[in-house]
């Protein structure tokens, strides 16, 4: 039985893990992602690609609300500039789609840059005014450009030939985006586990005490824009690439709530929290679609007819739920079932 978590140096306190166990259970589950497309039915294969290229805009949205406290209701803006900056890549300027990934990311990453300078003088529900204000901005930039953004029909994107590798299939683009979030997951636990991590959690607790400390609230504010831009930016990208459209249709105000639902219900200022938020949220209209059609009768016509409507009340009494029961989340909820096995019989 575990006694203690005392660390002796300074790397075992930012390491990933120095646990053996905990080393092999995210091997075996490494294993298992790997092999899903042949194991899993190609309904439930689309649903954890969804989840995938989902989680990396949850966790661009982590950097920034979580971490550096900042609240975004507009990070759909950025979803739409990486999805556009994609699409006009590969098709309006024969850019390789290496590049074009490339630049989706580098694009919102720039306009991230400058919906952050408010940032500097705004906080709380001020702040996630201007950023709503913002993804209605790029929304009609967007529908205005003509022939060149496609305006309200927009561009058709067919699955790229990425790095020698056809992306047409789902089991083919499954893998690409299992390596495009695992490559995400690493750089956000990386980055939370860095100075400038430390640096960000210091701007979210109080950013008089972290000036106070030395901290440049320009620099690291604008930075966790900049970040989570460019993560959210990928996520648009590959939901372009799989749902082989771009439109602005598409990218509805509900994934910015759904977005913050995930943080909330995953725990915030957690990538775990992220991976869980994500898979709760993206499942949960599904998992009620079935019940409801188990039920039949009125209900069912109700989730056919309204189904946008219904995933709103779903995510709204998803976030007042875990507000008000359970704030840590579901990554509270794991921590606990975990110290109860680690430390069963003794944890009470």
């Amino acid at each position: 039985m575990r006694s203690g978590y005392f660390k002796e140096h300074y790397d075992g306190l930012i390491v990933l893990t120095d646990s053996p166990t905990v080393k092999a259970w995210v091997l075996l589950l490494l294993v298992a992602l790997v092999a899903a497309p042949f194991l899993l039915s190609n309904f439930v294969l689309s649903y954890v690609i969804i989840i995938l290229f989902t989680l990396i805009g949850a966790l661009g949205l982590t950097v920034l609300t979580g971490f550096a406290g900042l609240i975004s209701l507009g990070h759909v803006g950025f979803l739409m500039l990486g999805a556009y900056s994609y699409a006009i890549g590969v098709t309006r300027l024969g850019l390789p789609p290496e590049l074009a990934l490339v630049l989706s990311a580098v694009a919102p990453a720039f306009f991230g840059l400058l919906v952050g300078l408010p940032s500097l003088r705004l906080h709380g529900l001020y702040l996630a005014i201007t950023t709503l204000a913002f993804s209605y901005i790029v929304s009609a930039g967007i529908l205005a450009g003509g022939q060149f953004t496609g305006a309200g029909s927009g561009i058709m994107v067919e699955r790229p030939t990425m790095l020698g590798f056809d992306l047409s299939s789902d089991r083919a683009f499954y893998w690409f985006c299992l390596l495009m979030c695992t490559l995400a997951v690493l750089v956000t636990l990386n980055l939370r586990r860095s100075s400038f991590g430390r640096a960000l959690v210091a701007v979210r607790d109080n950013d008089i005490a972290a000036r106070t400390m030395g901290i440049s609230l320009v620099r690291y504010k604008l930075l966790a824009f900049l970040i989570s831009a460019a993560l959210t930016g990928v996520a648009g990208a590959l939901m372009g690439m799989y749902v082989s459209i771009v439109s602005v249709e598409a990218f509805p105000f509900l994934l910015s709530i759904e977005a913050l639902a995930i943080i909330i219900v995953g725990g915030l200022g957690s990538v775990l929290g992220a991976v869980l938020g994500t898979i709760f949220i993206v499942t949960l209209p599904e998992v009620f679609s079935t019940l409801m059609h188990g039920v039949g009768g009125a209900l069912q016509e109700v989730m056919t007819t309204s189904a946008h409507e219904i995933k709103s009340v779903l995510y709204g009494l998803a976030i007042i739920g875990f507000l008000r029961f359970d704030p840590r989340g579901l990554r509270g909820i794991w921590h606990d079932i975990r110290q109860a096995w680690v430390f069963w019989p003794l944890r009470y």
